[in-house]
């Protein structure tokens, strides 16, 4: 009945803003942040709505969804008030945050998380890049381009993308500018030996989430109201936090106290 739906809807609403207002933990080692676009009717017009998730890792490796926030659009002031956000909600320390290169959200990054490292997201670098290669050229310059972080360490990558650098600048001058740019941003996951470089120096992980959660809101297509979205995805993301934290930690934890020691040998 009317009323029987009309009850569900109340309690999902409950169950959803618990879990999206729910106190956080102090320190959360690495952030991935990504934003996916999904059509939603708002002020009688359907538009494409930035909705802004957020993963972390804990102190003892295990993974949380953070944040599931939507936004009109993606500028520093949107990012800043969902950094602002999490930090009202109980988060201090970050150490580290990978997310692709969109300028708000680097520049909110620095200003919102004093003394946290950032990592530009290789996948997203390697595509612009890459968008700069003639389509004949792609594969083998591909080959070489993505040997750059697969490196031993931070040193063995910069001088393997100078040689490659060297080797192209004449060729494909736009690509060469983007990689030399970018560089330094792109390897910043070095800097955290103990951890594993595959699950830090992307958001392979979090638009692996995105996929899943477009798998169930392509059923709806135009959602009639934000609420709705919000109801549905935080819905699903519950369970995914609720399996996390039940399940193996994504990153050693042993890891993550080597980590934290050199940092407080080196404040």
């Amino acid at each position: 009945s009317r009323g029987q739906v009309s009850n569900i809807t109340k309690e999902l609403n409950e169950q959803v803003q618990a879990f999206r207002n729910r106190r956080l933990k102090k320190t959360y080692p690495v952030l991935w942040v990504d934003a996916l676009y999904e059509k939603i009717r708002y002020d009688n017009k359907v538009i494409n709505m930035a909705v802004e998730v957020v993963i972390g890792i804990d102190i003892e490796g295990k993974r949380d969804i953070l944040a599931i926030e939507p936004m009109q659009e993606e500028s520093e002031s949107t990012y800043k008030s969902l950094f602002d956000s999490l930090k009202s909600r109980g988060l201090e320390d970050v150490w580290l945050v990978v997310s692709d290169a969109h300028k708000g959200l680097t520049k909110a990054i620095r200003e919102s998380f004093i003394g946290c490292a950032w990592q530009r997201c290789k996948v997203h670098f390697m595509r612009n890049i890459l968008a700069r290669i003639p389509s004949k050229d792609k594969a083998a310059f591909a080959s070489r381009l993505k040997q750059i972080w697969l490196q031993p360490d931070i040193d063995t990558a910069r001088t393997y993308a100078d040689s490659l650098m060297d080797d192209y600048e004449n060729r494909y001058p736009e690509a060469v500018k983007i990689l030399e740019e970018g560089l330094e941003d792109s390897i910043q996951f070095y800097s955290f030996k103990h951890m594993d470089h595959r699950k830090i120096s992307s958001t392979n992980m979090l638009e692996r989430l995105n996929r899943e959660i477009r798998r169930r809101t392509n059923v709806v297509g135009v959602f009639p109201n934000m609420d709705s979205y919000i109801r549905l995805v935080t819905s699903h993301l519950i369970e995914y936090s609720e399996d996390w934290g039940a399940g193996k930690a994504y990153v050693n934890p042993e890891k993550i106290s080597l980590i934290q020691e050199e940092r407080q040998m080196a404040a």
